[in-house]
Protein backbone atom coordinates (compact mmCIF):
# COMPACT_ATOMS: atom_id res chain seq x y z
CA UNK A 1 0.00 0.00 0.00
CA UNK A 2 1.25 3.40 -0.91
CA UNK A 3 1.92 5.49 1.96
CA UNK A 4 1.08 9.00 1.08
CA UNK A 5 -1.42 10.92 -1.57
CA UNK A 6 -0.81 13.65 -4.35
CA UNK A 7 -2.81 14.94 -7.29
CA UNK A 8 -3.07 12.35 -9.83
CA UNK A 9 -3.71 12.43 -13.07
CA UNK A 10 -7.12 12.69 -12.81
CA UNK A 11 -6.86 14.88 -9.93
CA UNK A 12 -5.36 18.04 -9.01
CA UNK A 13 -4.76 18.92 -5.30
CA UNK A 14 -3.21 22.17 -3.66
CA UNK A 15 -0.74 21.00 -1.23
CA UNK A 16 -2.56 21.72 1.63
CA UNK A 17 -5.42 19.09 0.91
CA UNK A 18 -2.46 17.13 0.03
CA UNK A 19 -0.97 17.38 3.87
CA UNK A 20 -4.52 17.30 5.36
CA UNK A 21 -5.27 13.94 3.39
CA UNK A 22 -1.93 12.71 4.68
CA UNK A 23 -2.57 14.19 8.23
CA UNK A 24 -5.84 12.04 8.48
CA UNK A 25 -4.35 8.82 7.10
CA UNK A 26 -1.44 9.07 9.79
CA UNK A 27 -2.97 9.42 13.01
CA UNK A 28 -6.21 7.38 12.02
CA UNK A 29 -8.75 10.32 11.95
CA UNK A 30 -11.90 10.66 9.93
CA UNK A 31 -10.80 13.35 7.46
CA UNK A 32 -13.30 16.72 7.31
CA UNK A 33 -13.74 17.76 3.67
CA UNK A 34 -15.67 21.45 3.23
CA UNK A 35 -16.02 23.88 0.47
CA UNK A 36 -18.33 24.26 -2.25
CA UNK A 37 -20.35 21.85 -4.35
CA UNK A 38 -18.39 20.90 -7.45
CA UNK A 39 -15.41 21.62 -6.12
CA UNK A 40 -14.28 17.55 -5.98
CA UNK A 41 -14.90 16.67 -2.52
CA UNK A 42 -16.04 13.24 -3.84
CA UNK A 43 -13.79 12.27 -6.58
CA UNK A 44 -11.28 13.27 -3.54
CA UNK A 45 -12.03 10.12 -2.19
CA UNK A 46 -12.42 7.77 -5.28
CA UNK A 47 -8.92 9.18 -6.00
CA UNK A 48 -7.52 8.38 -2.66
CA UNK A 49 -8.80 4.78 -2.73
CA UNK A 50 -6.88 4.98 -6.52
CA UNK A 51 -4.04 6.02 -4.46
CA UNK A 52 -4.21 3.17 -2.01
CA UNK A 53 -4.93 0.34 -4.06
CA UNK A 54 -7.83 -0.41 -1.92
CA UNK A 55 -11.52 -0.33 -1.92
CA UNK A 56 -14.06 2.84 -1.86
CA UNK A 57 -16.87 2.38 0.50
CA UNK A 58 -19.44 5.21 -0.39
CA UNK A 59 -22.43 6.16 2.05
CA UNK A 60 -24.16 9.07 0.30
CA UNK A 61 -26.28 10.66 2.79
CA UNK A 62 -29.77 11.86 2.80
CA UNK A 63 -32.31 13.81 4.95
CA UNK A 64 -33.57 10.99 5.99
CA UNK A 65 -30.78 8.71 6.26
CA UNK A 66 -30.77 7.50 10.42
CA UNK A 67 -27.03 6.38 11.76
CA UNK A 68 -27.73 2.87 12.24
CA UNK A 69 -28.53 2.56 8.80
CA UNK A 70 -24.76 2.85 8.91
CA UNK A 71 -24.23 -0.11 11.17
CA UNK A 72 -27.39 -2.50 10.35
CA UNK A 73 -30.47 -2.94 10.13
CA UNK A 74 -33.12 -5.74 11.18
CA UNK A 75 -35.84 -6.36 8.96
CA UNK A 76 -38.35 -7.72 11.26
CA UNK A 77 -41.07 -7.51 8.75
CA UNK A 78 -39.31 -10.22 6.44
CA UNK A 79 -39.00 -11.97 9.66
CA UNK A 80 -42.61 -12.28 10.30
CA UNK A 81 -43.75 -12.88 7.09
CA UNK A 82 -41.49 -15.73 6.12
CA UNK A 83 -42.67 -16.99 10.07
CA UNK A 84 -46.12 -17.01 8.37
CA UNK A 85 -45.35 -18.84 5.40
CA UNK A 86 -43.63 -21.65 7.05
CA UNK A 87 -39.99 -20.44 5.93
CA UNK A 88 -37.28 -22.44 7.64
CA UNK A 89 -34.77 -19.46 7.65
CA UNK A 90 -36.22 -17.98 10.10
CA UNK A 91 -34.66 -20.18 12.68
CA UNK A 92 -31.34 -18.12 11.62
CA UNK A 93 -31.83 -14.39 12.56
CA UNK A 94 -28.87 -13.50 10.38
CA UNK A 95 -30.44 -13.95 7.85
CA UNK A 96 -32.24 -11.00 8.34
CA UNK A 97 -29.37 -8.65 9.40
CA UNK A 98 -28.47 -6.16 6.95
CA UNK A 99 -25.04 -5.10 7.14
CA UNK A 100 -24.19 -1.23 6.56
CA UNK A 101 -21.37 0.36 4.83
CA UNK A 102 -19.41 0.76 8.68
CA UNK A 103 -19.92 -2.92 9.42
CA UNK A 104 -18.62 -3.87 5.56
CA UNK A 105 -15.75 -1.29 6.27
CA UNK A 106 -14.68 -2.61 9.81
CA UNK A 107 -14.37 -6.11 8.21
CA UNK A 108 -12.89 -5.38 4.87
CA UNK A 109 -10.02 -7.76 4.76
CA UNK A 110 -7.63 -5.13 3.27
CA UNK A 111 -7.80 -1.56 5.19
CA UNK A 112 -10.76 0.46 2.54
CA UNK A 113 -11.50 4.32 1.86
CA UNK A 114 -14.69 4.86 3.85
CA UNK A 115 -16.61 7.93 1.91
CA UNK A 116 -19.15 9.73 4.41
CA UNK A 117 -20.55 12.18 1.25
CA UNK A 118 -22.47 15.12 2.19
CA UNK A 119 -22.75 14.85 6.20
CA UNK A 120 -24.60 18.24 6.91
CA UNK A 121 -27.86 16.70 4.53
CA UNK A 122 -28.56 14.92 7.64
CA UNK A 123 -30.59 15.32 11.05
CA UNK A 124 -28.47 17.43 13.46
CA UNK A 125 -28.15 14.32 15.66
CA UNK A 126 -26.57 12.24 13.09
CA UNK A 127 -23.11 12.80 13.34
CA UNK A 128 -23.38 12.66 17.24
CA UNK A 129 -24.64 9.42 16.83
CA UNK A 130 -21.63 8.15 14.92
CA UNK A 131 -19.24 9.58 17.64
CA UNK A 132 -18.72 6.27 19.59
CA UNK A 133 -18.35 4.06 16.55
CA UNK A 134 -15.59 6.11 14.75
CA UNK A 135 -13.73 6.62 18.46
CA UNK A 136 -14.14 3.02 19.59
CA UNK A 137 -14.16 1.43 15.66
CA UNK A 138 -16.84 -1.17 16.84
CA UNK A 139 -20.62 -1.49 17.46
CA UNK A 140 -23.04 -4.21 19.19
CA UNK A 141 -25.95 -6.02 17.39
CA UNK A 142 -28.45 -6.80 19.89
CA UNK A 143 -29.98 -9.14 17.74
CA UNK A 144 -27.15 -11.28 17.79
CA UNK A 145 -25.51 -10.41 20.68
CA UNK A 146 -22.28 -9.74 18.74
CA UNK A 147 -20.00 -6.86 18.76
CA UNK A 148 -18.23 -6.20 15.16
CA UNK A 149 -14.94 -4.75 15.96
CA UNK A 150 -13.01 -3.03 13.16
CA UNK A 151 -9.80 -5.33 12.19
CA UNK A 152 -8.15 -2.13 11.13
CA UNK A 153 -9.19 1.57 11.23
CA UNK A 154 -10.75 2.22 7.64
CA UNK A 155 -9.25 5.95 6.20
CA UNK A 156 -12.30 8.04 6.42
CA UNK A 157 -13.42 11.04 4.31
CA UNK A 158 -15.86 13.20 5.42
CA UNK A 159 -17.89 15.80 3.55
CA UNK A 160 -20.20 18.72 3.93
CA UNK A 161 -21.37 21.75 1.86
CA UNK A 162 -21.37 23.78 4.52
CA UNK A 163 -25.05 23.92 4.80
CA UNK A 164 -25.23 23.38 8.65
CA UNK A 165 -23.14 23.60 11.64
CA UNK A 166 -21.82 20.33 13.09
CA UNK A 167 -21.42 19.43 16.85
CA UNK A 168 -18.35 20.38 18.31
CA UNK A 169 -17.66 16.91 19.99
CA UNK A 170 -17.52 15.55 16.19
CA UNK A 171 -15.85 18.12 14.75
CA UNK A 172 -12.88 17.12 17.48
CA UNK A 173 -12.43 13.90 16.21
CA UNK A 174 -12.17 14.87 13.16
CA UNK A 175 -9.13 16.54 11.07
CA UNK A 176 -10.55 19.16 8.77
CA UNK A 177 -9.88 20.88 5.88
CA UNK A 178 -12.01 23.75 3.41
CA UNK A 179 -11.10 23.04 0.01
CA UNK A 180 -11.06 27.15 -1.27
CA UNK A 181 -12.12 27.41 -4.55
CA UNK A 182 -8.77 27.23 -6.90
CA UNK A 183 -7.46 30.34 -8.74
CA UNK A 184 -7.05 31.29 -12.35
CA UNK A 185 -3.81 28.73 -12.75
CA UNK A 186 -5.23 26.03 -11.07
CA UNK A 187 -8.34 25.99 -12.53
CA UNK A 188 -6.45 26.15 -15.91
CA UNK A 189 -4.58 22.82 -15.03
CA UNK A 190 -8.14 20.90 -13.86
CA UNK A 191 -9.68 21.73 -16.67
CA UNK A 192 -6.45 20.36 -19.23
CA UNK A 193 -7.05 16.79 -17.06
CA UNK A 194 -10.81 17.03 -18.54
CA UNK A 195 -9.86 18.76 -22.03
CA UNK A 196 -6.08 18.11 -22.71
CA UNK A 197 -6.02 19.41 -26.22
CA UNK A 198 -8.12 22.58 -26.01
CA UNK A 199 -6.83 24.97 -27.61
CA UNK A 200 -5.27 28.10 -25.32
CA UNK A 201 -7.36 30.81 -26.58
CA UNK A 202 -10.68 28.78 -26.12
CA UNK A 203 -8.89 28.72 -22.80
CA UNK A 204 -8.96 31.86 -22.12
CA UNK A 205 -11.54 33.06 -22.87
CA UNK A 206 -13.54 30.32 -20.82
CA UNK A 207 -11.75 31.03 -17.64
CA UNK A 208 -12.27 34.92 -18.23
CA UNK A 209 -16.13 34.27 -18.49
CA UNK A 210 -16.47 31.85 -15.84
CA UNK A 211 -14.26 33.89 -13.53
CA UNK A 212 -16.55 37.03 -14.12
CA UNK A 213 -19.44 35.57 -13.71
CA UNK A 214 -18.13 34.25 -10.43
CA UNK A 215 -17.63 37.70 -9.56
CA UNK A 216 -20.83 39.34 -10.57
CA UNK A 217 -21.97 41.17 -6.96
CA UNK A 218 -25.64 39.99 -6.31
CA UNK A 219 -25.08 36.47 -7.40
CA UNK A 220 -26.97 34.05 -6.21
CA UNK A 221 -25.41 30.81 -6.76
CA UNK A 222 -21.74 31.15 -8.39
CA UNK A 223 -21.11 28.07 -10.81
CA UNK A 224 -18.85 25.60 -9.42
CA UNK A 225 -15.53 23.99 -11.25
CA UNK A 226 -17.56 20.76 -12.07
CA UNK A 227 -20.34 23.33 -14.01
CA UNK A 228 -17.01 25.19 -15.77
CA UNK A 229 -15.55 21.56 -16.62
CA UNK A 230 -19.92 21.25 -18.20
CA UNK A 231 -19.54 24.47 -19.93
CA UNK A 232 -15.87 23.33 -21.48
CA UNK A 233 -17.25 19.95 -22.77
CA UNK A 234 -20.64 21.96 -24.56
CA UNK A 235 -17.98 24.36 -25.91
CA UNK A 236 -15.13 21.48 -27.50
CA UNK A 237 -18.41 19.58 -29.23
CA UNK A 238 -19.78 22.59 -31.03
CA UNK A 239 -16.05 22.97 -32.18
CA UNK A 240 -16.00 26.42 -31.57
CA UNK A 241 -13.30 28.66 -32.43
CA UNK A 242 -12.75 32.52 -30.27
CA UNK A 243 -14.13 34.35 -33.31
CA UNK A 244 -17.45 32.56 -33.27
CA UNK A 245 -17.53 32.59 -29.45
CA UNK A 246 -17.01 36.40 -29.66
CA UNK A 247 -19.48 36.75 -32.38
CA UNK A 248 -22.44 35.02 -30.47
CA UNK A 249 -21.66 36.86 -27.38
CA UNK A 250 -21.30 40.42 -29.05
CA UNK A 251 -24.39 41.92 -27.75
CA UNK A 252 -24.92 40.32 -24.20
CA UNK A 253 -23.04 39.70 -21.12
CA UNK A 254 -24.37 35.99 -20.72
CA UNK A 255 -21.35 33.66 -22.75
CA UNK A 256 -23.25 31.00 -25.10
CA UNK A 257 -24.44 27.85 -23.68
CA UNK A 258 -24.88 29.81 -20.28
CA UNK A 259 -27.77 27.39 -18.99
CA UNK A 260 -24.19 24.95 -17.91
CA UNK A 261 -23.49 27.81 -15.77
CA UNK A 262 -26.26 30.17 -14.82
CA UNK A 263 -28.82 27.63 -12.86
CA UNK A 264 -31.79 29.85 -11.62
CA UNK A 265 -33.67 32.66 -13.71
CA UNK A 266 -32.79 35.37 -10.81
CA UNK A 267 -29.18 35.00 -11.94
CA UNK A 268 -29.87 35.24 -15.67
CA UNK A 269 -32.71 38.20 -15.13
CA UNK A 270 -29.32 40.00 -13.30
CA UNK A 271 -27.07 39.60 -16.35
CA UNK A 272 -30.08 40.74 -18.32
CA UNK A 273 -30.60 43.98 -16.42
CA UNK A 274 -26.55 44.58 -16.40
CA UNK A 275 -26.54 44.22 -20.30
CA UNK A 276 -29.24 46.42 -20.52
CA UNK A 277 -27.82 48.89 -18.30
CA UNK A 278 -24.91 48.91 -19.93
CA UNK A 279 -26.30 49.51 -23.50
CA UNK A 280 -28.08 52.36 -21.83
CA UNK A 281 -24.61 53.90 -21.09
CA UNK A 282 -23.42 53.64 -24.39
Amino acid sequence: MKKSFSSTKNYIASNQLIEAVNAGVLLEKPLLVKGEPGTGKTMLAEEVANTFNTELISWHIKSTTKAQQGLYEYDAVSRLRDSQLGNKKVNNIKNYIKKGVLWKAFTAEKRPVLLIDEIDKADIEFPNDLLQELDKMEFFVYETNEVIVAKQRPIILITSNNEKDLPDAFLRRCFFHYISFPDEKTLAEIVKVHHPNIKKNLLNYALNSFLEIRETPGLKKKPSTSELIDWLKLLVADDLNLEDLTTKNKHSLLPPLYGALLKNEADVELFQKIAFMARREN
